[in-house]
């Protein structure tokens, strides 16, 4: 299948990109992920390999684009819950489940 990736068209199969990625290690995941077999791998480590340009040429939704018309698992990395509010002695004792003692000046 010819994708575009970083202005250069490039004729990518799925049995190439296994072939391609086959003993590569993959590097931690941060948001975006690219299933390859049993590996999760970020999108611009794969965009790198297969088409051996560097990964500041190109954007991991280029390359997970061409990744899910070759039929290959792409999922976004859900956003955390945002902390919560206070400073950390308040939350600190609601993590451990108690209400925290009032503090007067200079006292530690």
């Amino acid at each position: 299948m010819r994708c575009i990736i970083a202005r250069f068209p490039f004729d990518l199969t799925r049995n190439g990109v296994l072939e391609s990625m086959k003993g590569v290690e993959p590097e931690p995941v941060t948001d975006d992920l690219v299933i390859i077999g049993r590996r999760h791998y970020p999108p611009k480590q794969v965009g790198q390999v297969i088409t051996r340009q560097d990964r500041r040429d190109f954007s991991a939704v280029e390359v997970l684009r061409a990744m899910t018309s070759l039929r290959f698992t792409c999922r976004t990395r859900p956003a955390a819950a945002p902390a919560p509010a206070g400073d950390p002695y308040q939350r600190a004792s609601a993590m451990l489940g108690t209400r925290p003692a009032p503090l007067n000046y200079g006292q530690v």
